[in-house]
């Protein structure tokens, strides 16, 4: 059979593919390189969901290469080793399952960085080819079909809305936040409150939040999560137009000699290969997996991998630059048995300085220390160099258990394009299946450490107003590995990018890459938001143009 539309991927940049082309009347069909699981199977064990690889490929198979600027060296080692993990869910609906549901929209500004401030020495920042005014109708249909709640903040730095309101009311918020609000107006800071993916009301097959304490990292069980497979797929399965491959590792795109995808390989779990024909591909693999995809198939065509024959492939790739600012609150500074409530959202974000005269600055959200116990209790067996042991152990957990509580104040910061910032592949190393890993060079723009300082002192200002114990700080140059995004670019320029505006590859007619690899910038947000947004925009241009694309 040949389908109309093939997506490799089921996450948030392939969901809305999904969704928009069924229900148009499309066949689709869709490879995931993970199982199918249904609200049934997921639990709130730490010990399955977090300290195992049960969504996750065991690194020990299927892993990465990390390369890391040492002593002034570029040095390569692999996940296995450390057991630092890039991979964020190999299930139906990706990442998107584990989510923490933050969903803010990028501000016509992050549209264009590079003519608000220039670009600075040693970056390769570049606008977008689209303004904000093209994107914001799709923020629009996000927050009404995957279901967002919230309040919408009047604050100096809030984007334009075609909508007054948020579709759900907002979630239950932690008592804490009475607090924040005092000392955020005491300092002078306006209060952004968060906006969530999360249904705070039933809506159509999904039930609301019930408020279990676990949240990010974990799936959902009640299907208030705005995941792609919860708010997507499933109701695209019901137009009967959709076909979906579980354990399908796609490795190769193939081409013809008019430079466009045929087919594609993927190996199935038990290692046999597969073909899957169709007249157009969109590729939602995830930032790092997708630029990997693309120059592993080397084609007559494409020698250096398909859509790069301009070299522009890996290029660019993009995290979110930042740090923790942690304080700890127990009764001496809030009613212990309001503190200790489990479940509720501390919602509150301050974004003042997500712009300054000077610098693009950033955001900083607040939210509780996971729930998670095993990992509060494992950082409790130090004292200093001594190691705890016993009673002295069992005292301590204690203690912080039932009468202690963590605040964190997490930063985003927009992490800078730059030349070493890259994913490349490397023959010597190879998965379970001989395909060529992943190798992420991890490039970080000094400057994006001093915006990060600067926002760090904010943020221990804010906890010093709350009177806040054990004030602990830790900003990094490493990215967070859960926000990846960039390898595929887009931009009017072939020369410099992947993707045109629309994200269909400049080198191959049919071929749209609609997952973060197409971001030029990444704002100072999770992405996953504007992945929706995007993916939505683009399924909009293939309707409209798909006899054309494919002719």
């Amino acid at each position: 059979m040949i389908y109309d539309v093939c997506v490799i991927g089921s996450g948030a940049g392939a969901g809305p593919i999904i969704y928009e082309l069924s229900k148009a009347g499309f066949k689709v069909c869709v490879l995931e390189k993970g199982d199918i699981y249904k609200r049934k199977d997921f639990s709130k064990d730490e010990i399955a969901t977090v300290r195992r690889d049960i969504y996750t490929p065991s690194l020990n198979e299927e892993y990465h290469t990390i390369e890391e600027n040492i002593d002034g060296k570029w040095t390569k080692f692999p996940t296995y080793e450390s057991g630092w993990s890039f991979w964020n869910g190999n299930i139906l609906g990706g990442s998107s399952n584990f989510m923490s549901g933050f969903f803010y929209r990028l501000k016509p500004n992050d549209f264009k960085l590079k003519t608000v401030y220039g670009r600075q020495k040693g970056s390769n920042i570049e606008d977008w080819p689209i303004p904000y005014e093209e994107l914001e109708p799709f923020y629009d249909k996000v927050e009404k079909i995957v279901g967002v709640s919230g309040e919408v903040s009047d604050y100096e730095h809030q984007e334009p809305r075609s909508s007054k309101e948020f579709p759900f009311k907002p979630l239950l918020e932690h008592p804490i936040v009475k607090h924040i609000d005092k000392a955020s107006k005491q300092l002078g800071f306006s209060i952004v409150k968060t906006p969530r993916a999360i249904l705070s009301k039933d809506n159509k097959h999904r039930k609301s939040c019930y408020y279990s304490n676990y949240c990010g990292s974990y799936a959902c069980s009640s299907g208030a999560k705005g995941s792609s497979r919860e708010s997507l797929i499933l109701p695209a399965l019901k137009t009967n137009n959709v076909k979906i491959i579980a354990n399908a590792f796609v490795y190769k795109l193939n081409t013809n000699e008019d430079k466009k995808i045929v087919s594609v390989n993927y190996y199935t779990k038990d290692k046999k290969s597969k073909e899957i024909k169709a007249k157009l591909f969109v590729v939602a693999a995830q930032a790092v997996e997708t630029s990997r995809l693309l120059l592993n198939s080397k084609t007559k065509e494409f020698p250096n991998g398909v859509a790069n024959n301009s070299s522009n492939v890996g290029k660019n790739f993009l995290s979110t630059a930042g740090g923790i600012v942690s304080g700890t609150f127990d009764e001496t500074n809030m009613n212990l048995k309001e503190l200790l409530k489990p479940g509720l959202f501390v919602n509150r974000a301050i974004k003042d300085f997500y712009f300054t005269d000077e610098f693009k600055g950033g955001m900083i959200e607040l939210v509780f220390d996971h729930a998670n116990p095993i990992k509060r209790a494992n950082s409790l067996k130090w004292d200093g160099s001594k190691l705890l042991i016993g009673e002295a152990l069992q005292n301590k957990i204690y203690e912080k258990f039932t009468k202690t509580r963590t605040l964190n104040m997490e930063i985003f910061v927009d992490w800078t394009a730059n030349d070493n910032s890259f994913i490349s592949v490397d023959e010597k190393y190879k998965d379970k299946y001989g395909v060529p890993v992943a190798n992420i060079r991890i490039g970080a723009f000094k400057e994006d450490i001093k915006v990060s300082k600067f926002l760090e002192k904010k943020a221990i200002a804010l906890f010093k107003q709350m009177n806040a114990k054990d004030i602990n700080s830790n900003i990094s140059e490493l990215p967070a590995q859960n926000l990846l995004a960039g390898g595929c670019r887009f931009g009017d320029n072939p020369k410099t990018s992947v993707l045109n505006k629309h994200c269909q590859a400049h080198e191959v007619k049919n071929l749209f890459v609609s997952d973060a690899s197409f971001m030029p910038t990444g704002g100072s947000v999770p992405y996953t938001f504007t992945i929706y947004a995007n993916s939505f925009r683009v399924a909009e241009y293939i309707k409209k143009h798909y006899d054309k694309i494919i002719s």
